[in-house]
C-alpha cells in the first residue's frame, strides 16, 4: 500500500535559498470586540517571495528610534496592551521585536549539536563569551546564568549521566544599555525543540492542572503536560542532578530582583516555539506566586509559538498583568496547535480547550499568484478549521520546518512594512544539522507531522 505524504518536504527548502516568503508593503488589520484586557488583535503584513535567509545575528544595532525609547519602554512593554502600536506596526516596537528575536536566535547559534562533543546538547560557550562568540558583543547585557531542562519521561539518555539539556539564559542590561533603554531589564530566552525528549514533551498534548502556586492550587487553570513536564522535572535520580527548570529561573530571577530593587526594572522573557511555551509558565508562574512587585513590568515576547493552556490559564494571566505579544507567522500550523478544533472560540467546555493569551501581530505571506485583495484572510483560515472544512488541505504546506524557523520571522518583522530583497549571511540550523552528518534532520520532519497530526486527533 502507497501511502501520499502529508506533508510535501521541498529540498530546496533544506537549503533555505528559495522560500515563499517576502514582506511588503499592504497591512490589513483585524480588530476584536472583546472588552477584556488582553485582547486578541491581529495584524498581517502581507508578504511574496524570499530569495534566501540571512543570520539574525547580525553585529549592527538597531538604534534608528533608540533616542524615544527610554520614554516609551512601558508602553513596548505592553503597558496598554500595544494599543495603537501594531497598528500600524510602531518602528519602535518593531525594533524591539527584532532585538529579542536575536536574543532567542543567540540560544540556537550557541547550542552545541556535535555529538562527538563533550559538550553535545550543552552551550558551546562560558557565560562570559557567549552573546560575544554569536554575534552580539555589543548588545549590552550580561549573561548571569544557563538554564537547562530536563523531561521525566522514560527514554535513552543521549549523551552520559545527565539528561538536562541547556535550553536558555538569563542575562540582565548592563549600566550603560540601562542608560538607552531607560531601565533594568532582566531578560530570560529559551530555544525551540531540538532533542528526542523535547519532541516527546510535545506529543504530551492533554491538560493538567499547573498547581504552582501551594498555598492556592487553583486545579481549574490548566496547562500542556509536556510543557510542564519539562517546566517543573528535576533530576532526582542522579548524584548532583540539577534543580528542575523552575527552580533555576525562579532563584535567579528573585536574586536579580533583589540586587536591583531600587531601581526601575522589567522582566522580558522571550522563546520560541517551545521555548515560547516556557516563557508563558515563567510568567504565569512570577506573577502567581508573587515573586516581582506588581510595578514591575512582566513581559513576553512569543515567536511562533502554541497554545499552552486553557481559557482559565488566559483568563488569570490577564488577571495578574502578564502582558504578551505573539508573532505568528500565518502560515505556520504550529502556532494553531495544541486545541486547533477545540479552542477559545468554544463557548462551552472552557476547561478542556485550549487558548491563546495576549496580543497577536501576524505575519500574513501571499502565495506567488495571490496578491494583497484575494489572499485568505486570518479569519478565513479560523473558519475553516472551525468547520472541519478541508483540514489536511490547510497543512499542505511546502515545509512546516521554514514557516516555522526562528530566522524566518526575524526577517520577515525586519521587512515589514517594507519591501526588500534579502541575502543571506550565516548558516541556520538545518544546514548545521547537515553539516554534521546527523540522521537527525529526517526525524524531525517525522516528528513535526506526527505533531501537528495527533493534536488534531487528540
Amino acid at each position: 500500500m502507497v501511502f501520499k505524504p502529508l506533508l510535501k518536504v521541498n529540498s530546496s527548502c533544506m537549503n533555505l535559498t528559495k522560500f515563499p516568503l517576502n514582506p511588503v508593503v499592504i497591512i490589513n488589520s483585524v480588530k476584536s470586540n472583546s472588552s477584556k484586557p488582553n485582547v486578541t488583535k491581529k495584524i498581517y503584513c502581507s508578504t511574496v517571495t524570499i530569495t534566501s535567509l540571512p543570520s539574525s545575528l547580525s553585529s549592527d544595532r538597531v538604534c534608528n528610534n533608540s533616542a524615544s525609547l527610554p520614554l516609551n519602554w512601558r508602553d513596548i512593554q505592553g503597558l496598554n496592551n500595544w494599543e495603537n502600536l501594531i497598528q500600524p506596526l510602531s518602528p519602535l516596537l518593531q525594533d524591539e521585536i527584532i532585538r529579542y528575536g536575536k536574543f532567542v536566535t543567540a540560544c540556537y547559534d550557541a547550542f552545541y549539536l556535535n555529538p562527538n562533543s563533550k559538550r553535545y546538547l550543552n552551550c558551546k560557550h562560558s557565560k562570559n563569551r557567549m552573546l560575544l562568540e554569536v554575534g552580539l558583543g555589543d548588545c549590552g547585557y550580561t549573561v548571569t546564568k544557563y538554564v537547562y531542562a530536563t523531561a521525566n519521561i522514560n527514554v535513552p539518555i543521549q549523551n552520559g549521566g545527565s539528561c538536562a539539556r541547556w535550553i536558555g539564559y538569563i542575562a540582565v542590561s548592563s549600566d550603560e544599555e540601562v542608560k538607552r533603554i531607560g531601565r533594568r531589564d532582566i531578560l530570560v530566552t529559551f530555544r525551540g525543540t531540538v532533542t528526542y525528549q523535547e519532541w516527546i514533551v510535545n506529543f504530551m498534548s492533554s491538560l493538567s492542572p499547573a498547581r504552582l502556586d501551594p498555598n492556592d492550587p487553583k486545579p481549574d487553570i490548566m496547562v500542556e503536560a509536556g510543557f510542564l513536564n519539562l517546566y517543573t522535572s528535576s533530576e532526582t535520580n542522579v548524584r548532583f542532578g540539577l534543580g528542575s527548570c523552575r527552580e533555576q529561573l525562579l532563584s535567579e530571577i528573585s536574586r536579580l530582583l533583589r540586587i536591583y530593587k531600587n531601581e526601575e526594572l522589567s522582566i522580558t522573557l522571550a522563546g520560541h516555539s517551545m521555548g515560547s511555551s516556557l516563557a508563558m509558565l515563567l510568567a504565569y508562574d512570577i506573577a502567581e506566586v508573587g515573586l516581582k512587585q506588581p510595578s514591575v513590568p512582566l513581559t513576553v515576547f512569543s515567536f511562533a509559538g502554541p497554545r499552552v493552556g486553557n481559557v482559565h490559564f488566559k483568563e488569570r494571566c490577564e488577571e495578574l498583568g502578564v502582558k504578551v505579544l505573539r508573532i505568528v507567522n500565518s502560515n505556520d500550523p504550529i502556532t494553531k496547535l495544541p486545541g486547533i478544533i477545540f479552542n477559545e472560540s468554544f463557548s462551552t467546555w472552557r476547561s478542556a480547550c485550549y487558548a491563546h493569551v495576549g496580543i497577536e501581530l501576524v505575519l500574513d505571506p501571499l502565495k506567488p499568484n495571490e496578491d494583497e485583495t484575494n489572499g485568505m484572510s486570518g479569519i478565513m483560515i479560523d473558519q475553516r478549521i472551525k468547520k472541519g472544512v478541508n483540514m489536511m488541505e490547510y497543512f499542505k504546506i511546502d515545509d512546516i520546518l521554514c514557516v516555522h524557523d526562528m530566522q524566518t520571522y526575524i526577517e520577515m518583522i525586519k521587512n515589514c512594512p517594507r519591501r526588500s530583497r534579502i541575502r543571506r549571511k550565516g548558516v541556520d540550523m538545518i544546514n548545521k544539522l547537515k553539516e554534521m552528518n546527523m540522521t537527525s534532520v529526517a526525524w524531525i520532519y517525522v516528528a513535526t507531522t506526527l505533531v501537528v497530526l495527533l493534536t488534531i486527533l487528540v
